[in-house]
Parts: structure tokens; sequence; C-alpha cells
């Protein structure tokens, strides 16, 4: 595992490097492994730019997203194709992009539960799909389905609105029989996305969601969820706010998902109230930056030596040195917040939106592996006093998860093609170091 985001630190990394306590730890037991587990409806992104009357023949609404049934979206298709509209075709499915950009990152294992089709021909959609993947991740747990995987059209205007189609094929036929317990074992953790959950009736991907947070429980897996979009959180807010509360660990957002859930406009604050449900919380908020709040042990909690920030809670990045933890594993818990603008100011030109919020949360999710990582074969290190649930600290990986959201809205992929390069002219040290 590459060694989460690019700052120099005591504590040594990898762990089988110069480390003296590592020594021990291999005389006594192999070096063990960890992975991430994601459950995603596995869809191409088709990305052709249209005029309005485009999106009316079609019967879309501008600037939302539509389900359209098959036979549709092979009209669609084809019309797009016959006249070259297309300009992209990328895998996609937010936990796709976000499993595909870990492994790039820690250039490590993830493991993808999902439907694929059992018949593939050169050229389509499950072709494109699996040659757009990284070769990290684990695709061997794919169940297979005789129709096709899905499909999202993302439909450019002249004026630069987006509009999405998707036609679903067999994306929500994941089984519950074909989620396999004995891969949790040593899983970081179990990434998920709100529209699991939020199926036609009949489908059993959320049943088979529900056995993976169930087999996530027994192994004492932590649970991801990102919300998706703001339209599924707002159509029953109350919903949402349960299911984190019972099931889930960490929540990844934008602020307008923070908004549907929380009623709150700032960012902060509905990071903030989120806490009332759930452990962790990533919240990106476009230009502005992103927000993490959390948990930590009080007798643990370190002051930050950058400037203390303005908000609706006053100076509130005071100890965002300190690292997240489960609230319940604190014997005297306090809430915890960072924030950072985007790097650089963000790109000279955003090129691609769809796939930051999904970087950012790749970044969260390897530091989450190597804290598990390390604990595993270096239980002795004085980095697992407590019983954290990141390597690095709120601030560090607010850094990290800022730098991957930038390289995402930089290319037209939401997926990132390499990793981050080891030392850049335009980053000074010091981000990583302070």
């Amino acid at each position: 595992m590459k060694f989460p985001g690019q700052r120099k630190s005591k504590h040594y990394f990898p762990v089988h490097a110069r480390d003296p306590l590592v020594s021990q730890a291999q005389e006594a037991k192999k070096m063990s492994r960890t992975h991430i587990i994601g459950i995603d409806q596995t869809l191409v992104d088709i990305e052709a730019k249209v005029d309005d009357a485009f999106i009316e023949k079609y019967g879309l609404s501008k600037g939302h997203s539509l389900v359209i049934d098959n036979d549709k979206a092979e009209m669609l298709y084809n019309e797009l194709k016959d006249n070259n509209m297309i300009s992209n075709e990328f895998a996609g499915g937010t936990i796709g992009n976000t499993l595909h950009n870990y492994s790039v990152l820690a250039d490590d294992k993830s493991t993808l539960l999902g439907v694929m089709s059992e018949d593939i021909h050169i050229g389509s959609y499950s072709y494109r799909y699996l040659c757009n993947t990284s070769s990290r991740m684990d695709l061997n747990y794919l169940q297979p389905v005789p129709g096709a995987i899905g499909r999202c059209f993302a439909l450019i205007s002249e004026d630069g609105e987006r509009t999405f189609a998707i036609s679903e094929g067999d994306m929500n036929q994941l089984r519950a029989e074909s989620i396999p317990e004995k891969i949790f074992k040593n899983a970081s953790a179990l990434v998920l996305t709100a529209y699991l959950v939020r199926c036609k009736e009949g489908d059993p991907m959320p049943e088979a969601t529900m056995k993976a947070i169930e087999y996530a429980k027994k192994y004492d897996v932590p649970v991801v969820l990102t919300m998706g979009t703001k339209f599924v959180v707002q159509d029953d807010p109350q919903y949402w706010r349960d299911f984190l509360n019972d099931h889930v660990t960490v929540v990844a957002m934008n602020e307008e998902e923070g908004e549907a859930l929380t009623g709150a406009t700032d960012p902060l604050e509905a990071a903030n109230k989120t806490l009332e449900w759930v452990d962790l919380v990533l919240c990106t908020a476009g230009p502005v930056g992103l927000y993490m709040a959390g948990y930590t042990e009080d007798s643990a909690k370190r002051e930050t030596s950058l400037p203390l920030l303005p908000g609706t809670i006053a100076e509130f990045n005071q100890f965002e040195f300190s690292r997240p933890a489960v609230k319940d594993s604190c014997e005297n818990p306090i809430k915890v917040f960072s924030h950072i603008s985007p790097y650089m100011g963000g790109p000279e030109k955003i090129k691609n939106t769809n796939g930051a919020g999904d970087g950012a949360l790749s970044a969260l999710l390897h530091d989450m592996a190597a804290n598990h990582y390390h604990r595993n074969n270096v239980p002795n290190s004085s980095k697992h006093q407590h019983s954290f649930l990141t390597y690095s600290s709120f601030s560090q990986v607010c850094k990290y998860s800022n730098r991957v959201s930038f390289e995402v809205l930089a290319q037209h992929s939401p997926r990132l093609s390499r990793g981050l390069p080891e030392r850049e002219d335009s980053l000074e040290e010091a981000y990583w170091e302070r």
C-alpha cells in the first residue's frame, strides 16, 4: 500500500521499511493485507453535446435526472452515434469510480460487488466498463446477468446545463446470495451509495445491500455512505436520518445533500447536525472547498497551528490536528471540524464536475485503509494507542481529499488514470508538512 498523501511523517510507511517494530512483528506473522469493498450499480457514462430540441424529443427534463426504458435508451444512443454527437464514454457508477480511484491512489486492492453481462462483446458497454477499470479492482465476485448493465447519458446543452437520462438495464439485479461473507473479514470499509436502497419494487439490490451491511457489522467494518444526489434525500429526509443512525459510520455528501438532510444551508452547520447520526462527515462545498466533521478522544486532541477560522461555529478548526475516532469508542468524545479551500484556487478550467466528490472520498478511504493496515502490522505503534478511524489528522485528510478532487476536476473522466505525482513544482512542501 502506498503512503496516503505526499507528506513526510515520523511514522514509517510502508510498514515494512525502516521501522524497527516491524522486524519483530514479521518474525511472528506474515504481513496482513486489507482491501475495501464497494457495491455499485454498474453503468457506463455516455457524454454528448445536444440542443434543447433533442432533450424535448426524448421527453427529458433539462437539468434533471430521469430514468428511461431500454428501448428509448437504444433509440437515443443510436441517434447520438449516427450523428457523431458522443464526446466521451467512460466506466461510471459513483462507487465504481471511488474504488477505481482508491486502487490507483493506494496501488492496492479493492473489491467490487455488482452485476456484469455474462456475454461481453468487443465495443459493448460491458466491454467499455472493463477497459476503464483499474486492474487492482477485484471483479471476481460480480454476479453475471443475461441483459445489459446500466447506461447514464450526460447530455450537455449549449448553455452548459447537464441533463441525465439513465437506463438501468440489469444493474439492480444483484442478489443477497451474491454477497460473499468471507471478504469482509479483513476489509477496511464497506462503501455504499444511497441509490442502492432506492430501487423499483421487486429489485433485489436493496436486500443485497442490507446483507452486506449485516456482514460489515459482524466483522466491525466501517460502513461508508455517499448520498448520491439531493433529490434522493429530499424525498424522505427522516428515512435517511434513521438509515444513517442505524447503519452508517462515515457519510460523504455535498452542501446541497447536506441541506436536504438537515435543513441547514451552511455546510459546516449541516456537517455538525449530521454528527447526530454518524461518526465522521466529509462535505464538499464546490468553490468553498470541503469540510470534515467528526469526533476524537478528548485526551488525544491536538490543537492546530494554522489560523483559527470563523464560521457558524466560532474557531471551529481549533483541534483539526486530531485524528477521527468512532464516538462510542471514546471515553470523552469531543467534536472536531476542519476546512480547506480548493487546492490552488481550483483548476484554471474545470473539465468535469462529475466525480470530484468521489475523488475526495477515495482519498479518505485510502487513509482509513492505511490505518487498518498499519494497526494490523504494527499494533504496538504509538499511532494506535486509541482506536482511530484514519491514519492521519482531520487537517491532513482534508488536504489529501482536496488534492485528489482537483485532479478529477481538471480532466474529462471521473476516474484517475494515474496516482498523484511524487513531487510537484506547483505544490510547496509546506502544504503537506504543516
